[in-house]
């Protein structure tokens, strides 16, 4: 599991390690350095968890925006006393507003598709450029990273945990955002200076944030972000569906089956 940490110390324990594989996406928490010079095959899960996990990004962009959570909250508190006039509990529009998209991987592009079924305009940057094919197919445009952030309504991030990545949405770009925006992440958590993000929202320079991941899990009751009206939170779950689970099951045991047996995993890293 991604909490499972496969480093240099766990490998040189396990004398006759020849394959590890990791129920996840993600494979930062194995120490690939080791396992190269070790000739141990390394598998993992793309692909099968790719459409969870936009679902989810999709409905925390949803849920932030139109204020679904904090109105839930709001009747189960007993704080809904009267009918709510013209201008009482307003959300936001998702239509004609500008998603720009961290990272257009498999999860970043299946997330464009839903953003532009609701009426948005996607933009996005990434390590590399797509082709010119790929974006006129997706319908998206390349914009800088500082574009991107000056120019969305919503940012949201769908990249890996890298040392270049490692607090990579920091104070400096947060600045730049429009007042009013809001931030979606479903990557990892360390992708973004989360003390950093938390007053930007303190301080009413961004509308809100909703997150599946943090600097630290599990998130405490006691984090700053779980006092704040306009955050939406949920515990690492992008993947967690029955079907996306299940798929990841099979695909770990096939990519572990297929290295004890001398070839190469179905997906290796």
């Amino acid at each position: 599991m991604p909490y499972d940490t496969i480093d240099r110390e766990v490998i040189e324990a396990a004398a006759d390690l020849r394959a590890i594989s990791t129920y996840s996406v993600g494979y930062e928490h194995i120490d690939l350095q080791c396992t190269k010079s070790r000739g141990i095959l390394v598998g993992y899960t793309p692909d099968v968890l790719t459409r969870a996990t936009a679902d989810l990004a999709f409905a925390l962009m949803l849920d932030v925006m139109r204020r679904v959570s904090e109105g839930d909250r709001l009747i189960r508190s007993g704080g809904w006393q009267q009918v709510f006039g013209p201008c009482d509990f307003l959300g936001t529009d998702l239509e004609t507003k500008t998603v720009g998209i961290l990272g257009p991987g498999r999860i970043g592009l299946s997330f464009a598709e839903k953003a532009q079924a609701f009426g948005m305009k996607v933009v996005y940057h990434g390590n590399g450029r797509l082709s010119e094919r790929q974006e006129r197919q997706a319908g998206i445009e390349h914009v800088s990273l500082n574009q991107l952030f000056s120019e969305s309504d919503i940012v949201s991030l769908h990249i890996p945990h890298t040392k270049r990545t490692h607090d990579m949405v920091n104070r400096s770009l947060l600045a730049k955002m429009k007042r009013g925006a809001f931030i979606v992440n479903t990557s990892r958590g360390r992708v973004i200076n989360q003390k950093d993000l938390v007053l930007a929202l303190q301080n009413g320079d961004l509308a809100g944030a909703a997150l599946d991941v943090f600097y630290d899990e599990p998130l405490g009751a006691d984090s700053p972000l779980a006092k704040m009206e306009n955050v939406v939170l949920t515990p690492h779950m992008g993947s967690s569906t029955k079907e996306t689970r299940e798929n990841m099951a099979r695909l770990a045991v096939l990519n572990l089956k297929m290295a004890m047996a001398g070839r190469r995993p179905k997906c290796a890293v």
